[in-house]
């Protein structure tokens, strides 16, 4: 199984021990209340197929994910193609707006109008969740989710401490933020590469597992679109492999 680096400095990791603690004491609300002594994580599930091995280390579970990539790999570079084409001009616009969004947080513009930018291409309802963090939380997360030598796991973390997000949102902000680095988990791109579940594990193992598709070389960034990197790219790819083949009415 492959786990993420947790190696960060020492200011992000006060910061993150912070964000933990209070995370711990407060217990979590998102659509509803996660009381964190039950819970690790509130996760978005999606069900379908799946294809995990459970393995039990120091008392606990956790998920050895298997990825299976369902379309052809020459079928990878058309398929991305054919996501942006098929796209309306809103959708385009909130993409590209996103990525500009996370350029600037990059450089240190840790606002809610950023974070707002992004976390509306992906889901508008979760908007309402989102404003209701204050300005300094949204600035104390963004600092520790765009720092470089945060891990995925630090990352997420700090990032779901915030009202409104959940794993799949925040992996959008990560790769809007860092596309060379991150992409999106999404219900669409999982049923492309043969999965359904999902946690923060499960998404560490995602993304290890798409960056050895791209280094391979078998899709190429999309230069003049947003987030023009492989990775980004394969998200797109997977995602329109999904919508042509997976039967909408089968997913939650």
């Amino acid at each position: 199984m492959i786990k993420p680096v947790r190696s960060v400095p020492q200011q992000s990791k006060l910061e993150v021990s912070s964000i933990r603690n209070a995370f711990r004491e407060r217990g979590r609300d998102h659509l509803g209340t996660c009381d964190s002594g039950k819970c690790n994580w509130l996760l978005t599930k999606v069900f379908g197929r799946a294809y995990c091995d459970w393995v039990f280390e120091y008392g606990g579970s956790e998920t050895m994910a298997h990825f299976e990539l369902q379309p052809e790999a020459s079928e990878l570079q058309q398929l991305a193609e054919q996501y942006w084409l098929k796209t309306g001009e809103k959708e385009h616009e909130l993409e590209k707006a996103a990525f500009a969004a996370g350029a600037a947080i990059r450089s240190g513009d840790y606002s809610l109008a950023n974070l707002e930018t992004i976390v509306r291409w992906k889901s508008e309802r979760v908007v309402h969740y989102l404003i209701g963090n204050s300005e300094a939380k949204i600035r104390r997360v963004l600092a520790v989710a765009a720092a470089p030598e945060t891990s995925l796991s630090n990352a997420v973390e700090a990032l779901t401490w915030l009202r409104g997000i959940d794993l799949p949102i925040a992996s959008a902000i990560l790769a809007a933020i860092m596309p060379e680095r991150y992409n999106v988990l999404d219900f669409r791109a999982l049923e492309a590469l043969g999965h359904a579940r999902h946690n923060v594990d499960f998404y560490a193992e995602y993304v290890a597992f798409c960056r050895r598709l791209v280094e391979r070389g078998i899709v190429a960034p999309q230069e003049e679109l947003p987030g023009p990197t492989s990775l980004h790219a394969l998200d797109r790819a997977l995602w329109e492999w999904s919508r042509s083949h997976v039967d909408v009415g089968t997913l939650v």
